[in-house]
């Protein structure tokens, strides 16, 4: 059983990079093998809108005919057992190269049938995990579930099963003294970081455990 996890954060060792890692121990528990995939380390584009992907009998039918950084990705991920995608949260949504590889990984299987449908043909559990600097009230008033609930729906519609994890108010920096800032209180976010980010992480872990016993035969 092969579970992945893949980084949509610049930053390796930070927020986002741990949760996915307790998410991959988690799954690892469960006797998971398991990979974490930065996408920040790769050089690749969003869908072009080339349609290779949906061209009837053509040779990338339900396959992203791009070839560059995020080919193997996603042919890992075409035979993966289950997979957590993370980003934090940048002006309201994922990070760029997060988007753009959503782009990539979903339209190859998406079916323009009435109902949309997937070409997707085996059912795999699948999470999203995301960090933000900001409340959870305040990710409601600024409608951050709109756009959290379309990747959650997006990941179910193509692959059957989809949940979120959500990390609120997350220390940014290491040290506040450096940079300007003022917006937050710098001590409440490090006092957080002690007392409710391990909290975070363990359910990070227990969403992984969870997604690959689901994944079980």
């Amino acid at each position: 059983m092969k579970v992945y996890a893949i980084n949509g954060s610049p930053r390796k060792n930070w927020n986002t990079a741990l949760l996915l890692e307790h998410a991959l121990s988690g799954a690892a528990s469960q006797g998971a093998e398991t990979e974490l995939i930065h996408l920040y380390d790769l050089s690749y584009k969003g869908c072009i809108s080339c349609f290779a992907c949906k061209l009837k009998g053509g040779k990338s039918y339900g396959k992203c005919a791009m070839k560059d950084g995020l080919t193997p990705v996603l042919e890992k991920l075409a035979h993966a057992d289950a997979f957590i995608l993370g980003s934090p949260i940048y002006f309201g949504t994922v990070t760029g190269e997060m988007r753009s590889f959503m782009e990539r990984l979903l339209f190859q299987y998406l079916a323009y049938t009435r109902p949309p449908s997937t070409i997707f043909e085996r059912k795999v559990p699948t999470a999203f995990i995301y960090t933000m600097n900001v409340s959870e009230e305040i990710m409601k008033e600024y409608n951050y579930p709109v756009h959290l609930g379309m990747n959650e729906n997006y990941l179910t519609r193509i692959f059957g099963q989809g949940e979120t994890l959500c990390s609120f108010e997350t220390l940014q920096f290491e040290d506040y003294d450096k940079v300007v800032f003022n917006y937050f209180n710098p001590e409440e976010r490090r006092q957080r970081r002690i007392n409710v980010f391990p909290e975070d992480c363990r359910k990070a872990s227990e969403l992984g455990a969870r997604l690959a016993r689901s994944a079980r035969p």
